[in-house]
């Protein structure tokens, strides 16, 4: 079962700027944007950058290669938002000082599945 992980502290992050964290095996990128902390999938969809060093301006991140832009909060990919195409996102709360993440797992092979 998932469980939020520490990343960072308060304080770690500058408003209006993300920092990418490894989280379950995973890049996660965190932003904080107007008081409020949100967690997008690091790496973008479409060459693999790190959007956590991507401009933030309002809800979204600019990926720093090629421009492609993703909602900061729902992780949409806002150049063509009727597309299937998005940014996974993840649920972030503050404990005391610590920014913390929930990445799900994986899910499990079906151990009933078999191969008769």
């Amino acid at each position: 079962m998932a469980e939020f992980q520490a990343v960072a502290k308060t304080g770690d992050i500058p408003e209006g700027e993300g920092r990418a964290f490894a989280v379950s095996g995973r890049m996660v990128a965190v932003f904080l944007k107007d008081g409020h902390y949100h967690a997008i999938n690091d790496s973008c969809p479409h060459m693999g950058a790190s959007l956590a060093t991507g401009w933030v301006e309002d809800d979204q991140v600019t990926c720093p290669w090629h421009a492609w832009r993703f909602c900061i909060t729902d992780g949409t990919w806002l150049d063509n938002p009727q597309s299937e195409l998005k940014s996974d996102c993840y649920e972030v709360r503050v404990v005391e000082d610590e920014i913390q993440v929930l990445v799900p797992g994986r899910p499990e092979p079906d151990a009933s599945a078999s191969d008769e």
